[in-house]
């Protein structure tokens, strides 16, 4: 049996350094849109709910077309579909840099871009995570996984103060625009810094090669034919199944009540408003991140029992969640949120590499697929019951009841070898015809 000092090194393989290399200027690139996005919905319309309909307009295409997605990456290739949906993304996004650039940009060319950005993404997210069980080996893929998702909260703790201070520090009065739009230049800077991480990645992707490219799958029938075939063959594993009823379950309880409560949380219990928002997120990327960093130790000394660790650490996260409200320093919220996001990072790359080990290729797609219709489409409606709530509930309450549900679902779940399981046998099955 080879040891981690006997295995090659991840950057010894060509194809993933091609990929780590173009997905790590791309991340950084997509915090400057990310940013300068929401600004510019406000600049043009000076209207919150405007910026709220963006980003639903945005949303829908993505979460309506997310297993057709998965259904097209198992049918051709991920490495294709991935730059097929880059490319048009690149377009609207250079597109969007154009037009605000030069002051032409109104509010229905900002819809109809969001519109086809959520599009391209649908198709971009399944193949963004069913490459990389094709460039390396079963037992690098903890390893690969927790790179790439360090990468990622690295990008996102970097990249949106850069492109702050990009857009403010070429601010210009709307005057000096012709369209009379403020900051106009650093925002079609941003997008257009954002534009050209987009083509790194395609020179990279297109740099790849993957068996699938070569060898694509021979489906029978259309591409909802594919859909119901994944989502049988998802719901006949009883530990994925398991898996997905908790997290939905986890999802509905917690995840709203988090993103409504954490803003009004810094507005209302501690001292220093917008900039303890910052800091609290800032703090949970830092502990994801940390997470994610240390999450092969981590799992080494579980044993391998990635249930067990998952719901013990949701049970110990659920009373943190409990105790944050009661919280009346920033230093003291940060703490328990860095703690929290350590948590929550491990748990990211056990997850991912066990699916990725447990799914069989040809299913990887639509697997994926699948778990982020989930995910996604769970965090909106559990968001807004959050906010119905606290028309009603005090702020303390809510998060107290959100975080002790979590520590009572977690702690009911250790009853359930499906679930304590995970991870403990994670041999992919035989590859089936797609």
């Amino acid at each position: 049996m080879s040891t981690d000092s006997q295995r090659p090194s991840l950057f010894a393989n060509r194809d993933f350094t091609l990929l780590f290399g173009g997905s790590s200027v791309s991340a950084i690139g997509d915090q400057f849109t990310l940013v300068a996005l929401p600004w510019l919905v406000l600049k043009l319309s000076s209207n919150p709910g405007a910026l709220g309909l963006v980003l639903a307009v945005m949303a829908l295409p993505r979460a309506a077309f997310m297993l057709i997605g998965g259904a097209v990456v198992d049918r051709i290739s991920p490495r294709r579909v991935l730059l097929v949906s880059r490319t048009v993304n690149a377009a609207f996004v250079t597109l969007l840099a154009v037009l605000v650039f030069f002051g032409t940009i109104q509010m229905w060319m900002l819809y109809v871009i969001a519109a086809g950005i959520g599009l391209s993404t649908a198709f971009a997210f399944p193949a963004g995570s069913a490459i990389l069980p094709q460039l390396v080996e079963p037992d690098q893929l903890q390893a690969a996984n927790g790179l790439v998702m360090g990468l990622r909260q690295v990008s996102m703790l970097v990249g949106p103060v850069l492109a702050g201070l990009l857009i403010t520090g070429t601010a210009a009065p709307a005057s000096a625009n012709p369209s009379g739009l403020a900051d106009a230049k650093g925002m079609g800077l941003a997008f257009g810094i954002d534009a050209l991480s987009f083509l790194v990645s395609l020179i990279s992707l297109f740099m790849i090669r993957l068996h699938s490219d070569d060898h694509p799958s021979r489906p029978e029938g259309g591409v909802l034919a594919d859909v119901a075939k994944g989502i049988r063959h998802l719901w006949a594993d009883t530990q994925m199944r398991a898996f997905i009823l908790y997290v939905a379950l986890v999802s509905v309880f917690v995840g709203g009540p988090v993103q409504v409560g954490l803003p009004l949380l810094a507005d209302t219990r501690l001292h220093h408003g917008a900039a303890s928002l910052g800091i609290l997120m800032t703090a949970y990327g830092g502990g994801i991140l940390l997470g994610n960093v240390a999450s092969r130790p981590g799992l080494r000394l579980s044993g391998g029992r990635l249930g067990l660790l998952i719901l013990i650490f949701d049970s110990l996260a659920g009373l943190l969640l409990a105790a944050l409200p009661l919280t009346r320093a920033t230093w003291l919220a940060a703490f328990l949120l860095v703690v929290m996001g350590a948590f929550a990072g491990v748990a990211q790359v056990g997850l991912m590499s066990w699916i990725q080990r447990r799914v069989p290729m040809a299913m990887m797609g639509r697997t994926m697929s699948i778990l982020f219709f989930i995910f996604m489409g769970v965090g909106p409606i559990s968001a807004a019951a959050a906010g119905a709530l606290l028309k009603i509930l005090p702020l303390t309450t809510m998060f107290a009841g959100a975080g002790l549900i979590l520590t009572a679902i977690a702690l009911s779940c250790l009853a359930l070898p499906s679930l304590r399981h995970l991870g403990v046998s994670d041999e992919r099955a035989s590859q089936p015809s797609a």
